[in-house]
């Protein structure tokens, strides 16, 4: 069995698990981590596991396996970094949204809404993974991030970010039709309760997403 290192890259924490381990994890992340000093941090605090292989969930746009824009909420270096080369084994690199989703998926069409630093987001389509970039579209004074993110949460306060996830949620539900919405993230523990036609999913189903890129058949569109 392929023994996978899935890595899930947030603007606040890195986080990290391989297969057969039950314990993820982490190191701080922030707007000054590069690349280099987050295969740093990896090898420092994973040096003990042993894997074949990695998947980096990115919180940024990834086409075909490859970085095309630099994150929002971290340093610079990211596009054109060989994460190969400095992993030294088969590099997967996924959205980072778009691997929670995966872990989340049950099937049909499912919208994935990631509720973090910032505001991440996905489809899965009968099993392929589409992601998406909603975050920065106009929404209100601002962007959706600007009222579904750790940020509007701290602004906000929670009862007021909750009725914002929650029309938005109602808002994209009433354009896509999905089967099924997860609200994920590292925020979604701040919601009292899913929104309507929702449910909240777990930030530990990124790792299985992370995996899951590995299996046979598995198929996306982007990353």
């Amino acid at each position: 069995m392929k023994r996978v290192l899935v890595i899930d890259i947030g603007g606040t924490n890195v986080k990290f698990l391989v297969t057969g381990e039950k314990t993820a994890r982490r190191f701080p992340s922030g707007p000054k981590l590069t690349p280099r000093q987050m295969v740093a941090g990896i090898k420092q605090h994973a040096g003990d596991w042993n894997y074949d292989a990695v998947t980096i969930g990115y919180p940024g746009v990834v086409k075909e396996g490859r970085v095309i824009k630099e994150p929002q909420n971290l340093g610079r270096g990211w596009v054109g970094f060989d994460f190969k080369a400095a992993f030294g084994c088969p590099v997967k690199l996924i959205n980072d949204a778009a691997m929670q989703a995966l872990g989340s998926y049950k099937g049909g069409l499912m919208l994935f809404l990631g509720l973090g630093t910032g505001l991440g987001s996905a489809l899965i389509a009968d099993g392929v993974v589409v992601p998406l970039d909603l975050a920065h579209l106009p929404y209100q004074k601002g962007s959706y991030e600007d009222y579904m993110g750790l940020r509007a949460l701290k602004r906000l306060g929670k009862p007021v970010w909750r009725k914002h996830v929650a029309e938005v949620a109602k808002r994209f539900m009433a354009i896509l039709h999905p089967d099924d919405v997860v609200l994920g993230g590292g925020c979604a523990k701040d919601l009292s309760k899913p929104s309507r036609g929702c449910r909240v999913g777990d930030n530990s189903h990124a790792f299985l997403g992370g995996i899951r890129l590995w299996e046979n058949g598995q198929k996306k569109k982007g990353s």
